[in-house]
């Protein structure tokens, strides 16, 4: 075999080998999703329809497929739904991330995959939820973390717009982990009582839930609701980022008192700066600590603050973070099929996780997935030719 055909092989690996999951294709937090249960070793197959439904993109490149088998099918078809049905009946886990009744109109919605799998665990990714007076509408990331509260937080300060943090906060932090991890505590029942149910994961239920902490800090008096004001929003001048010489950024997180004095003392003021609980003089503070900050580049001052306890960090782009030592050392990113990718997390000493498949093609595995779940009738994947691509 070559070494080609073994990254192709799936192999059975990861704290989640057996558990079989049926994915309907979508975009954003369900390929997430998705992909997290295939890289702690759920046979994940993916139902990709005809014309698409990922990013637009080489499907070589989708790396949140990465781990999965993949099964074209026509839904409004009555041969897409029963085979849909078919994969159903023999998983686990069936997650998909349409409006609320899109899935029911066609004939796979969680009444017609429990009746033939009582034990299934139907995984509804949506925005809104499936209910609630938005529930039918569109929507994005950033709406879901808009209302909630979340993104009132983030940025400078109150008279400057929010700083929008890509997609993570809300499609990945407040949806697809928490899909995860109710899709796995409802494994955890089913296994237990033979009886499965459907997870109602809504970006706005997860998001919310993620500003508990600063809730209670509010209603305690400890947090000012309005962002750059407070502890950990950049308000206090030892908690954010400072530009460098070269243009480059530190992040500074030295909010206890010995890594704040180790802080100050590598960057050279320490007798120079009033006292850190001196509020009046933060300004006077921030100042000074900009300035020093500004006196060389963000390579030096990484020289001056590593292996410190003065919790600083060079703030690195997406394409130099492969290479800091830590992460080289512990593996954090991998390189597989071409790509330097994030690998699996989190790691496991008995059942570690692994890439061991690059990104699905939409189609490509029907046989093989006929054969191992034994759905026969599966359509063939067939390429398109040069002038459709």
């Amino acid at each position: 075999m070559t070494e080609a055909e073994a990254e192709a092989t799936p192999t059975p690996r990861g704290p989640l080998a057996g558990v079989r999951v049926v994915e309907l294709a979508g975009i954003g937090p369900g390929p997430f999703a998705a992909m997290l249960l295939a890289d702690l070793g759920a046979d994940v197959v993916r139902i990709d329809r005809p014309g698409g439904a990922g990013l637009r993109i080489d499907p070589d490149h989708d790396i949140t497929n990465r781990n999965k088998r993949s099964v074209l099918l026509d839904l409004k078809a009555p041969g897409g739904v029963a085979a849909v049905l078919d994969l159903a009946e023999r998983a686990d886990v069936l997650i998909e991330g349409n409006r609320p009744g899109v899935a029911e109109r066609l004939g796979i919605g969680p009444d017609a995959c429990l009746a033939r799998n009582p034990r299934l665990v139907y995984g509804r990714m949506t925005g809104w939820g499936q209910d609630g007076p938005l529930a039918g509408t569109a929507g994005h990331d950033i709406g879901y973390i808009a209302i909630t509260g979340a993104l009132s937080m983030i940025g400078a300060a109150a008279d400057q717009p929010p700083a929008v943090p890509a997609n993570l906060l809300g499609d990945y932090a407040g949806g697809s982990l928490y899909l995860v991890i109710g899709v796995l505590a409802a494994l955890q029942h089913a296994r237990t009582t033979g009886t499965g149910q459907v997870v109602d994961a809504a970006i706005v239920d997860g998001t919310a839930h993620l500003t508990a902490m600063i809730h209670g800090m509010m209603a305690a008096g400890g947090w000012q609701d309005r962002r750059g004001a407070n502890l950990l929003d950049g308000g206090a001048p030892f908690y954010g980022t400072y530009e460098t010489a070269d243009g480059g950024y530190m992040a500074v997180g030295a909010l206890e008192r010995k890594f704040y004095a180790e802080f100050i003392d590598l960057l050279g003021i320490a007798d120079q700066v009033p006292a850190r609980d001196d509020f009046a003089r933060w300004g006077e503070l921030r100042a000074a600590v900009a300035a020093r900050f500004r006196t060389r580049t963000r390579a030096e001052w990484a020289e001056v603050f590593e292996g410190s306890d003065a919790c600083v960090a060079p703030v690195l782009s997406l394409r130099e973070a492969p290479g800091h030592p830590h992460l080289a050392a512990r593996g954090t990113f991998v390189a597989h099929a071409g790509i330097t990718q994030p690998a699996p997390a989190p790691r496991f000493s008995a059942t570690p996780g692994a890439v061991h498949r690059p990104p699905a093609r939409p189609g490509a595995d029907a046989a093989e997935v006929a054969a191992d779940w034994g759905v026969p009738g599966l359509p063939p994947y067939e390429p398109a030719k040069e002038s459709e691509q």
